[in-house]
């Protein structure tokens, strides 16, 4: 993967020069000036209170008051989400984790197995396998710094000026492996899609969700919602039973 493995984060990452030390440094040197356009905002949101309060013949205190809280508290919410979204790609948190909470969250109670960290012994590795009525997917996860883009041009995905080929071909190898052996444990001829979650960078997409090259990259929260309105086969629930004791029994588990 491009920028290496997020089960184990390189020493640099806790250097002075690397990327998300420098960006830990800008973000509390910027504490101050977010706090005095949080106070703005309160402020502003105070005079209006108080002028719709004048207007509808609402309290004074209490409506100044609502909007303050509503203005500064949105202002923080954002700044939170904001920096909340690099903690992978700064090691704080682990993607396969909260990638893997969203798709059992949200896949499961509809008929889905899904199964984390799993390997073909002497082959493909994978964050996450999902097995269920509409199909078989792949799902791995990377991190990349706030200012990366991803987007797709014509057929192909780039990662800001770099081509996403190596990384959809990797995966895309995964899914193959994966594929052949459950084909062949259970006698029920089947693909995989891979998709690869993405934490930390802006995909130039509304949807959140791009396709190219073979391979479909997304936020993590888009993931399970891409998986049930794009079947990808139709199976039935005891094929879906078979392929996830399969899987469960072949795979091994990394740890």
């Amino acid at each position: 993967m491009p920028n290496g493995s997020i089960y184990v984060p390189r020493d640099d990452k806790f250097t002075g020069s690397s990327p998300q030390n420098l960006y830990l440094t800008f973000w509390l040197a910027g504490r101050k000036n977010r706090l005095r356009l949080r106070a703005a905002y309160a402020v502003a949101g105070l005079i209006a209170g108080s002028l719709l309060a004048g207007r509808f013949g609402w309290n004074v205190v209490a409506t100044g008051i609502v909007l303050a809280g509503l203005a500064g508290g949105t202002d923080a919410f954002i700044a939170w989400r904001s920096h909340e979204r690099t903690a992978v790609w700064r090691g704080k948190r682990r993607g396969e984790v909260r990638t893997g909470r969203l798709l059992r969250a949200m896949l499961r109670r509809r008929g889905y197995h899904v199964m984390d960290g799993r390997a073909v012994p002497g082959k493909a590795s994978v964050d996450h396998l999902i097995i269920g009525p509409g199909g078989l997917w792949i799902v791995d996860n990377e991190a990349y710094s706030p200012d990366t883009i991803v987007a797709k041009h014509g057929k192909r995905l780039f990662f800001d000026e770099k081509y996403g080929t190596s990384v959809a071909k990797g995966l895309i190898g995964a899914a193959t492996d994966l594929a052949e052996v459950l084909s062949k444990e259970t006698g029920i001829p089947v693909t995989i899609s891979p998709v690869l979650a993405l934490h930390g960078c802006t995909i130039a997409n509304r949807a959140g969700v791009v396709s190219g090259e073979g391979l479909t990259v997304a936020y993590p929260r888009r993931i399970p919602g891409f998986i049930r309105r794009n079947p990808t086969a139709e199976l039935t629930a005891e094929q879906v039973e078979l392929l996830g004791r399969t899987a469960a029994r072949i795979l091994r588990r990394m740890r």
